[in-house]
């Protein structure tokens, strides 16, 4: 498996330093002398409340865990270094590694598109989703660049899905501009913008807080040209990370099985133990062999690899939910806290996946391009015919 280990991922991977002027702050001695899995093995916090949350994220962006070594920039050489952290702490928290993915994703986002540099300890959301109801649109450009940084706009309208926006410092927010799709930095410190999560009615994934977050005049500095967000090779590259969250809270929880059979065995839990074993180091090789293949072809279009790496996680972790469940009975779900929490809030971190749509944009894919890596290996000269994926 991916080691996320029993709490969190020991992190002393060697990164490669990215200039300050890609995105990359100054290292703070000192800052990270703990390890990232001693740091999350540790904390104390309140999972249920968006305010702790919050602090929570602060803290392990104060102590640089956001960044190289902890957190490697994907495409880079060590994407799978980047995707155990995610995991170590998805494994701790599924609210916290949904903020902290987002915010590391941002800083990804800014480096490879040569974008405003973050502020120290700021704390980035990336608000991407254009819901019908709700759309952000570019209403008045600026001539000139802001400090070097791409052109000052302002921005109007409603963005909705906003993760931890009370928590955030700063964003970017996916806008239009004559109808092309824009991507725009800003501040969410602007009395131009009102955060509503009055909508938010979740009992899975609660503490993220998700928002409807309105924007009037609101001032934002334009991040790359038009479409660059989406054609960017990076997109994917975050798409497949998001899987090694959900991964992560799938370990999690199949230690929580493991932790009872070993006090207390029989066939029946054996066998649950058995099948989870089987479909996360499934997940995991998926993942390693998927973060290979970014860090050996970064400018390549991922999006099948992405597709593939997302699909077999999420099974695997339903597979996983099912497994452990039905090993364990009400008896956890009722009693144990964090693995009661888990199981409510990993069905809806999933559904960031778009199901049997996602498989069906995999398969048209393969379809399209004869993938040879996935798809049914032709036919031999011999008399001998290879099986369809064969090794």
């Amino acid at each position: 498996m991916l080691d996320t280990r029993d709490q969190s991922a020991s992190f002393t991977a060697r990164s490669r330093q990215v200039p300050i002027e890609q995105g990359e702050r100054a290292p703070q001695p000192g800052k990270s002398a703990v390890s990232l899995d001693d740091f999350l093995r540790d904390a104390r916090f309140d999972p249920n409340d968006p305010v702790a949350l919050g602090e929570l994220l602060a803290r392990l962006i104060e102590r640089g865990y956001d960044r190289a070594p902890s957190v490697p920039l994907p495409g880079q050489g060590e994407t799978l270094a980047r995707w155990r952290a995610l995991a170590a702490v998805g494994a701790c928290d599924l609210g916290l590694v949904k903020l902290f993915e987002g915010h590391t994703d941002a800083l990804a986002i800014l480096a490879e598109l040569d974008g405003p540099m973050p502020p120290t300890a700021s704390r980035w959301g990336v608000w991407a989703a254009e819901a019908p109801h709700a759309r952000v649109r570019v209403i008045n450009e600026g001539i000139q660049k802001v400090s070097g940084d791409g052109a000052q706009v302002r921005l109007s309208g409603t963005k909705a899905w906003c993760s931890g926006a009370q928590a955030l410092t700063h964003a970017l927010v996916t806008a239009w501009r004559d109808d092309e799709p824009v991507l725009a930095a800003l501040a969410l410190d602007q009395s131009s913008i009102s955060i509503d999560t009055s909508k938010w009615q979740a009992v899975g994934m609660q503490a993220t807080a998700s928002a409807d977050v309105t924007f009037n005049d609101t001032v934002a500095t334009l991040v790359g040209g038009s479409y660059a967000y989406l054609r960017r090779p990076g997109f994917w590259h975050g798409g497949a990370g998001i899987a090694a969250c959900w991964y992560g809270a799938a370990a999690q929880i199949g230690r929580t099985l493991r932790d009872a059979c070993a006090r207390q065995a029989d066939a029946h839990r054996l066998a649950h133990l058995g099948a989870t074993d089987v479909a996360l180091q499934s997940a995991a090789a998926v993942l390693r062999e998927t973060a290979a293949w970014i860090d050996a072809r970064p400018a390549d279009d991922a999006q099948t690899r992405a597709l593939r790496a997302r699909l077999a996680v999420e099974q695997a972790a339903n597979a996983v939910i099912e497994h452990a469940t039905r090993a364990l009975g009400a008896g956890p779900l009722c009693r144990n806290a964090r693995f009661a929490r888990a199981l409510a809030d990993l069905p809806v971190f999933l559904r960031q996946s778009h199901a049997e749509r996602d498989l069906a944009a995999l398969g048209e894919r393969l379809f399209a391009s004869g993938d040879t890596s996935a798809a049914p290996a032709p036919p031999r000269a011999s008399s001998q015919t290879l099986a369809p994926w064969t090794l």
